[in-house]
């Protein structure tokens, strides 16, 4: 496994656990931690011991976003834009998330902020502790949404709701977010990596090629439309029909016992 220094990670179970490590700025990223993160994305691309991932951070706060103060420096580069730390930071982390074919499971254990909210949001699965709040932030530079922001947030809660909190820099507590789904759950900060562990032991011993399929599928909706989508539809459970987890999950059920799924 590689090692990080602005990031931990910890294999268990099937279970690839990152954590945001810079609690004294808030998990802000930086370039090299964004740069760890992309890393550690690839490592649950290619570790077929990796059945689901969690995402998670160290401290009071989940990601405060960017770090302001390293996009300052760069600034002193006329050559530098804004830009090039989207595209070289967020855009990569956004894309392997939701090119990853296994679940990545978001733990939200303080304020979202920013591109930390956004990464978030393209997580399969977000449960955040009670206390959290998600804000977009960006209104207060000047800036606009990104890591995805304009993407996803009209699809998760509608466009005049996505434009609110954009405008107007919402505060969106973990209870509304759930209220307006934008997240999946909330619950008490002391059960929160409970909750979540006991989510991703449960998939990880679940059919992960299927999950990627799905995710595949979810992925291609959002710009196919109902005819392209239901062909794809076919041509991915197919795909599913020829896994040896499909086989041993019929198997199972004829058999009347717990199948032993592989990820296969």
């Amino acid at each position: 496994m590689p090692h990080f220094d602005w990031i931990e990670t910890d294999l268990t179970n099937g279970v690839y656990q990152i954590t945001l490590n810079r609690p004294d700025k808030l998990n802000s990223f930086t370039a090299e931690m964004a740069s760890e993160l992309q890393e550690a994305f690839s490592e649950a691309e290619s570790n077929t011991d990796i059945r689901c991932v969690l995402l998670t951070g160290n401290g009071k706060a989940f990601c405060a976003g960017q770090d302001l103060a390293e996009v300052v420096e760069n600034a002193k580069n006329p050559d530098y834009t804004l830009g090039d730390t989207v595209h070289g930071s967020y855009n990569p982390v956004v894309k392997a998330i939701r090119n990853l074919e296994k679940p990545v499971i978001c733990a939200i254990n303080g304020t979202a902020a920013g591109a930390g909210a956004n990464i978030a949001f393209a997580c399969d699965i977000v449960v955040a502790a009670d206390h959290a709040k998600f804000i977009q932030s960006f209104a207060n530079i000047g800036l606009i949404p990104d890591s995805g922001g304009t993407f996803f947030l009209p699809r998760l809660v509608g466009l005049p709701r996505a434009t609110a909190m954009a405008f107007l820099d919402e505060r969106i507590t973990a209870e509304k977010a759930v209220e307006i789904g934008l997240i999946y759950k909330s619950v008490p900060a002391e059960n929160l990596m409970e909750e979540v562990l006991g989510i991703c032991n449960k998939l990880a011993g679940m059919p992960t090629r299927g999950f990627g399929l799905t995710k595949r599928g979810f992925n291609a909706a959002f710009a196919n439309n109902l005819d392209t989508q239901l062909n794809l539809e076919a041509d991915l459970q197919t795909e599913a029909g020829r896994t040896h987890d499909y086989n041993e999950g019929v198997q199972a059920f004829l058999e009347k016992r717990k199948p032993n799924f592989k990820g296969e």
